[in-house]
């Protein structure tokens, strides 16, 4: 016997049906009786079943459709990479740092979530704790984590600062090769909301990179030639950069004794005569010595021009770039001239001049005509007005040492110091290296300096993916920390950033990290029984970009289909 299904007036029916032969020895169906209408809910096929299930002593539950309970999807591919990378990485080792100090609460999860959060949705802290509602982070659960889990995990981590330093170091350290040669450094200034003081405050107003006065604390990073990050220091505000130099490299040289050469490339803000004293007294393991290329401030550019003359001649005359040598006060003097660059910068300069001349003349006619006693509209000018109006539209032209205004004079007046603008035009376009390398050509020392640039974009991922500004913690340990965080994302972001481009991928890590996004955990409750968890598909594209980063797919064992 079995069961048939047949139709009739738009209806199913199961029917119980019997096979048998005849007399004739065919086979036959009879159908023995009607079960009832299969697209009843609640009819005699149901009741038919539940009879049954009872028979054979099973719940009556399994005759009704499953009730199917959807949870809501948790972001897991952007979390899952990050989340292999910091264990491949050892930044997993924190937690043995802080398992020795005593602390009952898992101090590395803390940091680790803050971490991640920078990269993928950067928020402040109670933002962060919104965010890890969102994801399947591995390893952690959301509802352990709170606003002063996440505070005190920075202030442990400032507590152990030397240890966790020294962690992150040697992490690095199998990523630095015996001979590296070039590292680089540079300063940024970031950003502070607030207006209270505390005792040994980093939050001090200062001449910022936009060139505005806001209240800010100043971040050094050296990263080697690669774009890794290896070091990074909080200063004051309103520091120098010239003194920073020293302490950092020392440090460097501490943490990474096994570089057995390095070669510094620093900015313009970083040269003086002091930190080239410094930087040639100071030695490596084994008494070699420390070398370096520093840029030469433009505001230096006056004492190289008559050093310079016997090139300006030749670089006049050509198209492409000329790259000559000199010798100043004992040390390698590369320059680089650019005709291109130097005849449009002129130009600008000389627009400006001639614009602020036209200005001065509005400005002297104005004067004229009042002393005529021809009537003016608006407030009426004195001399001394004047003067403190061109002179401040020609400081902010940058062009004071040019345009000389006389201030002392009771009349308006202004000279244009021809010999300094001349000056200026034979230093357009040229690039003044400082250097005490001796192995590298004249081309290669200016090459190395212009790769300086990428720390620049190390800096622009700070301020905008891993958003490090504004900061608005106001105890200046917590500013220390919340800058660790940050680099430790950096340092994320650029192994992400190298594999990516070794694998000729054409992503960067935002856009990878957003891709994989995507993946997704589920979680289903069938019947109200505990809940199955599985991934959402991974595609073509994403599997390509776990791939490029070295990644495994992630994976739950236990997953199960519902049909």
């Amino acid at each position: 016997m079995f069961i048939k299904l047949t139709r009739s007036g738009g209806r199913s029916y199961a029917q119980l049906v019997e096979s048998f032969r005849d007399e004739q020895g065919r086979p036959r169906q009879r159908t023995l009786a009607t079960l009832g209408r299969t697209d009843e809910i609640g009819g005699q096929v149901d009741s038919l079943l539940q009879g049954l299930l009872r028979v054979k002593g099973r719940p009556a539950a399994l005759a009704s459709p499953p009730q199917v309970q959807f949870e809501s999807a948790l972001a897991l591919g952007d979390v899952w990479v990050l989340h292999q990378l910091w264990h491949e990485l050892g930044f997993d080792r924190l937690h043995a740092v802080f398992r020795r100090a005593r602390y009952t609460t898992p101090v590395e999860q803390a940091i680790r979530v803050m971490v991640f959060n920078r990269l993928c949705d950067a928020d402040s802290k109670l933002g962060a704790l919104r965010w890890l509602q969102t994801v399947a982070m591995p390893d952690v659960d959301p509802r352990s984590i709170t606003h002063q889990h996440l505070l005190r995990s920075m202030d442990a981590l400032m507590d152990h600062q030397a240890s966790v330093d020294d962690c992150v170091a040697q992490l690095l350290r199998p990523l630095i090769d015996e001979q590296l040669s070039v590292v680089f450094y540079d300063l940024t200034t970031i950003r502070v909301e607030g207006l209270s003081q505390q005792r040994d405050d980093v939050r001090k107003f200062g001449m910022s990179k936009e060139g505005v006065v806001a209240r800010q604390f100043l971040l050094g990073v050296v990263q080697t030639a690669d774009g890794l990050p290896i070091y990074h220091e909080v200063f004051d505000g309103n520091a120098s950069e010239g003194p920073t130099l020293k302490p950092t490299l020392e440090r460097v040289l501490q943490r990474y004794p096994h570089v057995k050469r390095l070669v510094v490339v620093a900015d313009r803000g970083l040269l003086s005569l002091d930190n080239l004293q410094m930087l040639s007294e100071l030695k490596l393991p084994g008494d070699r010595a420390l070398e370096f290329i520093l840029a030469v401030p433009g505001r230096r550019h006056g004492d190289f021009v008559e050093l310079l003359a016997p090139l300006q001649a030749r670089a006049e005359g050509s198209a492409a770039e000329v790259i000559d040598e000199l010798s100043w006060q004992g040390h390698r003097l590369v320059v680089a001239h650019n005709a291109q660059q130097a005849a449009d910068l002129t130009q600008r300069r000389r627009d400006r001049i001639t614009a602020l001349q036209v200005r001065a003349q509005a400005l002297t006619g104005k004067l004229d005509e009042q002393d005529a006693g021809q009537s003016q509209r608006g407030r009426k000018l004195s001399d001394s007005g004047a003067k403190a109006r061109f002179f401040h539209e020609v400081c902010e032209a940058h062009l004071a040492n040019i345009i000389r205004v006389d201030l002392k004079s009771e009349l308006f007046t202004y000279d244009i110091d021809h010999v300094a603008q001349a000056r200026a035009e034979a230093m357009d376009g040229k690039l003044l290296l400082v250097s005490n390398v001796h192995d590298l050509s004249a081309q290669q020392i200016v090459a190395r300096y212009k790769s300086l640039a990428d720390i620049e974009r190390g800096f622009h991922v700070l301020k905008s993916e891993i958003e490090i500004a504004p900061v608005f913690h106001r105890l200046p340990e917590r500013i220390r920390a919340h800058a660790s965080i940050c680099f430790m994302a950096l340092v994320l972001h650029r192994v992400m950033r190298q594999r990516l481009r070794l694998a000729g991928s054409p992503l960067s890590p935002e856009a990878a990290l957003q891709q994989l996004r995507r993946v997704q955990r589920h979680q289903v409750r069938i019947d109200g029984a505990e809940p199955i968890a599985g991934i959402s598909t991974i595609h073509q594209d994403q599997a390509d970009t776990l791939d490029a980063l070295k990644i495994k797919k992630p994976s739950l064992d236990a997953q199960m289909s519902l049909l």
